[in-house]
């Protein structure tokens, strides 16, 4: 059936597909392409750097305290085994598709362009808020930093209007004005990034033995000063809300620090870099999602234990918090300040990854030129820097870090289960096409990551379902405005 104009009818054009000819052939374009220099033992770091930050550091106390009490250890196993659903099917997709996009790019070679635009949209939440998110944690650890040499910022510009924060003193601070110090990292890393900023893999090693190194230390000094009482009942009872303590709460908590997970799936953006992408990819999605995974459980086990689980409600900077029981001053100094180098690196990784999302798909011609303009002497889509550093900087400066890891945390999730789809789909489509990695038992693994992550989207608080209806249907009449009439896949020539 044809319109007057000949051209499809709306639900054909939407779900057309990107052939996987032309994705490889994009990844195999030299002249354009990224250089190919990392290991699958890089890739493994590159996802353990992504990953370990503020969801662990942060987000950790908070569904502790408002959730799972000291079950939150149940909560974080919870989340990994959704995700162990979600990575294997990332593996099968990166090994297969080397090309960067992530999820955007898999959705456009499978599900068409419609559900490709969405997740891409989608995909604003989890790395553009999370570094948001992020960028709060940072300014809280900051203060934490601050305060021990006797520096003290006016209580305006250390919070948002909609969030209460209690300093290490014990000041309380009901709403400020903006959260300036959240603003200026992000600031700070949007104008590096213009300039073409970068990690090596060299460097990215080390900040990930720093963070690791950082996590395994609270967990060996934090150990003996664990006070068993803290864990009973080691399961608090259900309030009568859901999501309010007792297993529906363990549910809720596993929904609150998910996003302590993001970042594995930061590995595929990389897919162009790595060395050796169809055994590398696999390896650094799954390895980096095991090493984290036994990371979290040890230390919400230590930290739960060294402080009542209902004092780190509404608290930011819980890691901290707990450290201070041991009485290790110099050595909390120490942590603190190798968490604000933990928490900068993985803003630096998620602003790059989103600005990189944007850009691919503004060559697509789903968003304007404006996102792909590189610039002539920093060779850089500085333009997209400049978009997500005022984007960023005011939800790191206006929401609450609670608000923002919700957020943050259904939007990858819904990310995840369109990519868990995407393989069911892939294996119908092109059962044939070389795959280095294959997903075990589908459609068991696929089908159980979608259970999972619906699951854990369900737990979340109603109002991150609003948010992201909301955003979601922005994003559709963006794309029926904009993105459909200019896409080059639709639209060729």
């Amino acid at each position: 059936m044809k319109l007057n104009n000949n051209k499809p009818i709306l639900y054909m054009s939407i779900w057309k597909t990107k052939p996987l000819s032309v994705l490889l052939g994009e990844a195999s374009e030299s002249e354009k392409g990224l250089k190919r220099t990392l290991s699958s033992r890089s890739l493994v770091a590159l996802g353990v750097g992504a990953i370990i930050g503020a969801g662990l550091f942060s987000l950790t106390g908070i569904a502790a305290a408002d959730h799972a009490g000291p079950a939150v250890t149940l909560s974080f196993i919870l989340a990994a085994i959704g995700c162990a659903f979600a990575g294997l099917c990332y593996a099968e997709f990166a090994s297969m598709i080397p090309v960067a996009g992530s999820a955007y790019t898999y959705s456009y070679a499978t599900m068409g362009e419609f559900m490709a635009w969405i997740i891409g949209w989608d995909l604003v939440l989890e790395y553009a808020l999370g570094a948001a998110t992020v960028g709060v944690s940072w300014s809280r650890y900051l203060l934490e930093l601050l305060a021990k040499f006797n520096i003290h910022l006016p209580p305006d510009l250390i919070c948002s209007p909609w969030e209460t924060l209690t300093l290490s003193n014990g000041t309380v601070i009901e709403g400020g004005i903006v959260n300036l110090p959240a603003i200026f990292i992000v600031s700070l890393l949007s104008l590096l990034l213009i300039k073409g900023t970068k990690e090596s893999a060299t460097l990215n090693n080390i900040l990930v033995v720093v963070k690791v190194a950082v996590v395994v230390i609270f967990i060996v000094l934090g150990w003996k000063f664990i006070d068993t009482t803290n864990y009973t009942p080691y399961i608090p009872e259900n309030t009568g809300v859901f999501g309010k303590f007792g297993w529906s709460g363990i549910a809720a908590g596993a929904g609150t620090v998910f996003f302590a997970f993001i970042g594995f799936d930061a590995v595929s953006t990389a897919a162009q870099e790595a060395k050796d992408p169809q055994k590398g990819m696999p390896i650094g999605i799954l390895g980096s999602l095991i090493i984290c995974t036994l990371l979290y459980v040890l230390f919400s086990h230590v930290m739960t234990g060294l402080v009542p689980y209902y004092k780190f409600a509404g608290d930011a900077k819980p890691a901290a918090t707990a450290f201070a029981v041991t009485g290790y001053d110099f050595l909390q100094t120490g942590l603190i300040i190798a968490i604000l180098a933990g928490y900068t690196s993985v803003m630096l990784v998620m602003l790059m990854g989103q600005s990189r999302v944007f850009y691919t798909m503004s060559k697509d011609g789903l968003l304007p030129p404006f996102f792909s303009e590189i610039h002539s002497k920093f060779r850089t889509p500085w333009k997209t820097n400049l978009f997500f550093l005022v984007f960023v900087s005011l939800f790191a400066g206006l929401v609450p870090v609670s608000d923002l890891g919700h957020m943050v945390s259904i939007g990858t999730l819904l990310a995840f289960v369109l990519v868990c789809i995407g393989v069911m789909v892939m294996r119908k489509k092109m059962p044939d096409a070389p795959r280095a990695f294959r997903t075990p038992w589908v459609p068991f693994v696929p089908i159980a990551g979608i259970v999972i992550c619906f699951a854990l989207m369900y737990s979340l608080p109603n109002e991150s379902w609003a948010r992201l209806v909301i955003w979601m249907a922005l994003g559709i009449l963006v794309y029926f405005i904009y993105g459909k009439k200019n896409s080059k896949l639709n639209n060729p020539g």
